[in-house]
């Protein structure tokens, strides 16, 4: 019997594999073997967008400074030349940055990426132990960092550049070339290794997680299979921070789609408002107890935020009186929730504006995504509105945790990541997260279990 036939067109579960089965179209990956990097891809699919290279790519929200996508293209190409010929990076190296959000970062980022060279965003505010294990995971080549963090790197004794220098405004836009000239780059192919994003992992102490140039095709191709044709390009306010999984992801979703994206170098609501109001925004991606804060007349009173379309939540579940209050207020604004983890790389669940007035569910399978409910006592597979352990799978799905094989192995089976958390599938395929099955506290962006409390 044909395996599609045996899906549930309602839930896409097949009842003989217990497997939960995205019933969204296949993504147009590129072959495994294809030999370009997560840049040349995105930049690709920019092609697909009605947008001119003219619209606005970046803004500084604190001085109004923009950049158009062409004027990002072009520091990106150029900025690679330079590391190639002045820094002499190469692919293989890794790069770890240590910056707040700044319109340079997801520019660096481009073009690193480009050369094969790895990037590690990693928080600025580290404390000195934190960022012991964060070289001791990346082994950084170089590091990138801003004038007001850099004093905490000069222990560790690796070439630093500083994002907030005129040299490194210069690398941006000069392009030099050094005789005799570098020799050639070594292409790269979708197996190398992207980036190293930093994790609590599913269990607790911070790790590497390990993602390769497959990894975000997927996720560039993911966001080109949601494109929607728009008179004008959305205007995203980030909020989250680019070192962040949810930052770092939403930079390559502008990217593809030609959208603009206001920057905040250090986040305040109010700042948040004033942005919205100045710039346009359509778009805020943000996180539950920022929806509740939106939600209070104090807050956003003396503000015009008419021009909000959406707000898209995650990292946590988003209450249902939250959501309701939300509605209330901005009853024009569109509420979009989604799951994923930073080892997914990206959303694996989203809702769709159709299932915005669904409460407590953070959507359906995205494309290209497997999925099954796991009971954690037998290893059993579940059936719809059943609990158990949410296991995925999909092109996105991380390498593995940098240095740590045990983690490793204990996190990805046969293929599957196993996610650490509680979780059913309705008999409409929208999932619901439970809860943890090892409860996890978050301080300042990080999860940190009772465990590792107790050793502080």
């Amino acid at each position: 019997m044909d395996e599609r036939k045996r899906i549930d067109p309602r839930s896409g579960f097949n009842r003989a594999s217990r497997i939960f089965h995205s019933l969204k179209p296949p993504l147009p990956l590129p072959p495994p073997n294809a030999t370009f990097s997560a840049t040349t891809y995105a930049l690709s699919l920019r092609r697909n967008s009605l947008f001119p290279d003219s619209t606005t790519a970046l803004i500084d929200a604190t001085t109004g400074h923009r950049l158009s996508h062409y004027e990002v293209i072009n520091r990106i190409e150029t900025l690679a030349n330079n590391f190639t010929s002045i820094l002499k990076l190469s692919k293989g190296d890794t790069a770890l940055i240590l910056s707040p959000n700044l319109i340079q970062v997801p520019i660096l980022c481009f073009a690193l990426l480009s050369l094969g060279v790895v990037v590690s965003p990693a928080n600025p505010i580290s404390t000195r132990s934190d960022l012991t294990r964060l070289f001791h995971l990346s082994k950084p080549a170089i590091v990138f960092t801003v004038t007001s963090v850099v004093e905490k790197t000069q222990d560790f004794h690796v070439r630093t550049v500083l994002l907030d220098s005129p040299e490194f405004d210069s690398l941006t836009k000069t392009r030099i070339q050094i005789h005799p000239p570098s020799p050639l780059v070594s292409p790269v192919t979708q197996s190398d290794v992207a980036a190293i994003l930093y994790s609590s992992g599913t269990t607790g102490m911070m790790k590497g997680v390990v993602m390769t140039h497959r990894n975000l095709t997927a996720l560039a191709a993911g966001y080109d299979a949601v494109r929607v044709n728009r008179k004008y390009p959305a205007v995203f306010f980030f909020t989250m921070p680019f070192f962040h999984v949810y930052g770092f992801t939403l930079s390559f979703r502008a990217m593809v789609l030609s959208e603009t994206v206001v920057i905040m170098e250090r986040f305040s609501l109010r700042g948040m408002l004033s942005a919205v109001e100045r710039f346009g925004v359509t778009h805020l991606a943000v996180v539950p107890p920022l929806m509740v804060a939106l939600t209070k007349d104090s807050v956003t009173n003396g503000y015009d935020l008419k021009t909000l379309e959406g707000v898209t939540c995650g990292s946590s579940p988003l209450g249902k009186e939250t959501a309701e209050a939300f509605k209330a207020k901005f009853p024009n604004v569109m509420i979009l929730q989604g799951y994923g983890l930073t080892e997914s790389t990206a959303g694996v669940a989203r809702t769709s504006p159709e299932d915005a007035n669904r409460a407590g569910t953070t959507g359906r399978l995205v494309s290209g995504v497997e999925a099954k409910i796991v009971n954690p006592n037998t290893g059993e597979a579940m059936f719809p509105c059943e609990q158990g352990e949410l296991w995925i799978k999909s092109p996105s799905i991380m390498k593995g945790y940098v240095g740590d094989p045990e983690a490793t192995s204990a996190t990805l089976v046969d293929g599957w990541l196993r996610t650490g958390d509680l979780c059913y599938f309705d008999n409409e395929g929208f999932l619901y997260v439970v809860d943890r099955l090892k409860e996890l506290i978050k301080y300042k962006g990080y999860q940190v279990t009772y465990i590792a409390i107790k050793y502080l």
